[in-house]
């Protein structure tokens, strides 16, 4: 493909390169020596970055590889065996990591809530608390919540709807976690400080992540009560995810979250998202089913439209449904252009419906 042709790839974020400013940086610590295992100096420097990031000086931060271990890891610095956590149906926890929470927890139950969008409602949370069977030998105990930011059917919490959420689960004695692989992106939408959206609004444990938003492979573990970090060093090494040269995945980190970088790469994915789905909007034959507050736009294309966009080279994850048409899931990233959305609406409005 020309360096300058449409690109017609939705299929997901994860599908993107690195941002050139991840590239430089990690080819920037390749050369000569540093201490392994964390104790380098870019790794000193990246869990200062994030402190900073989210005005939390006494934050304790584990760098790992992917969002899974992100996920999984920080769900048991909360959660026993015997505990309950509570998410959303469509959370990546349940629908995406084989079982990974489960396992490092130890055996812990998800209970999955009905939602809007990937949204849990408070009132939804509250009748499932009331449903806990707290103290009863026979029952998993209600342990964690974990919400996702954004969720996976593109929808963004406010700081106001995650204070809801954590207030509730506080007061019952629940710890709060928040999938943050699109962190970047709900903050771009928000206009909000970090701060705002995670231990301000009640988070304790954040799974931040960088990989979707043009790092090569760096995702974090910030722990804001430095009492619930006790064990994950044990825990990550444990898990096989306490990297030698960890220098190379902390560079990422730094370059991406010290400076305004994180959120222009978010904002450029965010915008596109926008544009492809106010043109699809105007199509007939394309439907936008969810709300669209970042990269992901969900959408119902009659199939023939489907046809011609896979006969042109779209990529998109895509399911028929009985009435014939195709529900798609279309994700922009970092690097998507203005050229790749005008193209892709171009070949949809091609095979419009009279």
């Amino acid at each position: 493909m020309s360096p300058c042709a449409p690109r017609l790839d939705f299929m997901s974020d994860n599908c993107a390169g690195a941002a050139p400013e991840i590239a430089a940086a990690v080819m920037s610590v390749l050369d000569g020596r540093a201490r392994s295992y964390g104790s380098d100096d870019v790794t000193l420097a990246a869990r200062a970055t994030l402190r900073d990031l989210f005005d939390a000086p006494a934050a304790d931060v584990f760098l790992v590889p992917t969002g899974t271990a992100a996920n999984a890891l920080a769900l048991a610095s909360v959660c026993p065996p015997w505990g309950a956590i509570y998410a959303a149906g469509s959370a990546h926890l349940d629908v995406d990591e084989c079982g990974a929470p489960t396992f490092f927890t130890g055996g812990a139950t998800l209970r999955l809530l009905d939602h809007a969008d990937g949204l849990i409602d408070p009132a939804v949370l509250a009748t499932a608390l009331r449903r806990g069977r707290v103290g009863d030998v026979h029952a998993v105990q209600p342990a964690a919540i974990s919400i996702a930011q954004i969720s996976e059917l593109g929808a963004a919490y406010t700081p106001r709807h995650v204070h809801a959420l954590t207030d509730m689960a506080h007061d019952a004695g629940l710890f709060c976690h928040m999938d943050g692989a699109r962190f970047a992106n709900a903050v771009a939408h928000a206009g909000c400080a970090p701060a705002d959206m995670t231990w301000r609004a009640g988070i304790d444990v954040l799974s931040l992540g960088a990989t979707k938003n043009g790092a090569l492979g760096a995702e974090a573990v910030v722990i804001f009560d430095p009492d619930l970090a006790r064990d994950m060093g044990f825990r990550r090494k444990r898990a096989g995810h306490l990297l030698s040269k960890m220098r190379v995945m902390s560079t990422q980190i730094v370059t991406m979250f010290g400076s305004d970088l994180w959120l222009r790469l978010a904002g450029q994915a965010n915008d596109a998202a926008s544009r492809l789905a106010a043109g699809l909007a105007k199509v007939p034959g394309a439907t936008v089913t969810n709300r669209v507050d970042g990269n992901m736009v969900f959408a119902r294309l009659d199939a023939d439209m489907d046809a011609a966009l896979i006969s042109a080279g779209a990529r998109y994850a895509r399911r028929s449904e009985r009435d014939g048409s195709v529900r798609a899931r279309l994700v922009t990233a970092f690097d998507t252009q203005s050229r790749d959305v005008d193209a892709f609406l171009d070949v949809a409005r091609s095979r419009a419906r009279p």
